[in-house]
């Protein structure tokens, strides 16, 4: 008896343990701080992982470059093919020289040691580190990017790089390009980045449009591959609702003659989700996001 007696308070505790629900953490109410001041960097851990070579990145990209390879031979059979946008067609096309269009980072070449340096030292995106390591020309051809680029001019078809990188690294990302073994001609000029200055293409920022039409003017285009919706057309009001209309009208275009790349590591895709925020510390950019989530 005095044995049970002794064991009697133990027991209750056992049981009140058992009849207890487990405790888990309180829902993080929106406009809460996050549970951690986390850098975007580290954020884009995920991202930046699956972005830098799992075979579920590297399929998808050769699948979609597969798909925009077998459609230049159905292009360049239609004389009327083109991929410009409506309002960036300016020239009838019929008699034009075929080209395809392609945007430079993440769409041919790959970027995402760039990232990882970013994560590892706990630092946001600078033009300094960015023009460090465009610099080092090490960036290497993406999956099925090459493969593209090479059919393309074996067809006579010619290959535009439309980039915005700043004019200073041109250089740098040609000889890059070249080196990756991307058809570069020296003949004629097939590179446009950022401030490129043509007469009658005025350039809003950094919206690709004017320079579209530029290469229209001599060429049917076959072709646009990136991965920003402004690699395809001008966006105007960066916001998630006009972003979703500028593209609604060339649903059709995805998979036929505009070609989307995925790239969950950076874009304007995350500038529209956080409006006005982009200059926010992190840790207010974090919650914005986190705030844009859908639950169901």
């Amino acid at each position: 008896m005095k044995r049970f007696a002794a064991l009697l308070p133990l027991l209750l505790l056992l049981a009140a343990c058992a009849a207890s629900p487990p405790r888990t953490a309180a829902p993080l109410e929106p406009g809460a701080p996050p549970p951690q001041q986390l850098t975007y960097a580290e954020t884009n851990l995920n991202a930046t992982l699956w972005a830098q070579g799992t075979v579920e990145h590297d399929m998808t990209y050769r699948g979609i470059y597969a798909q925009a390879t077998r459609q230049l031979t159905a292009a360049l059979r239609q004389k009327d093919w083109d991929a410009l946008p409506k309002a960036e067609r300016k020239t009838p096309v019929r008699g034009l020289k075929p080209a395809v269009i392609v945007d430079v980072d993440e769409t041919v070449l790959d970027n995402s040691p760039y990232q990882a340096r970013l994560i590892r030292d706990g630092k946001e995106f600078d033009e300094f580190s960015w023009d460090q390591w465009c610099r080092e020309q090490r960036a290497r051809a993406l999956p099925g990017a090459l493969d593209f680029a090479k059919a393309a001019a074996a067809k006579g078809v010619t290959v535009f790089y439309l980039t915005n990188r700043a004019q200073h690294l041109n250089e740098a990302t040609l000889a890059n390009l070249r080196s990756a073994g991307f058809p570069v001609p020296d003949k004629e000029t097939v590179f446009l980045g950022l401030g490129t200055v043509v007469e009658g293409c005025e350039a809003n920022g950094s919206d690709k449009g004017c320079r579209r039409e530029l290469i229209g003017r001599r060429y049917r285009v076959l072709a646009l591959v990136g991965d920003q919706l402004g690699d395809f057309i001008d966006i105007g009001s960066n916001t998630v609702a006009s972003r979703a209309d500028v593209a609604r009208p060339y649903d059709a275009w995805f998979g036929e003659r505009w070609f989307m790349l995925p790239n969950p590591t950076y874009g304007s895709w995350d500038s529209a989700v956080l409006g006005n925020h982009s200059g926010a510390e992190p840790p207010v950019k974090h919650q914005i996001r986190r705030d844009a989530l859908r639950t169901e």
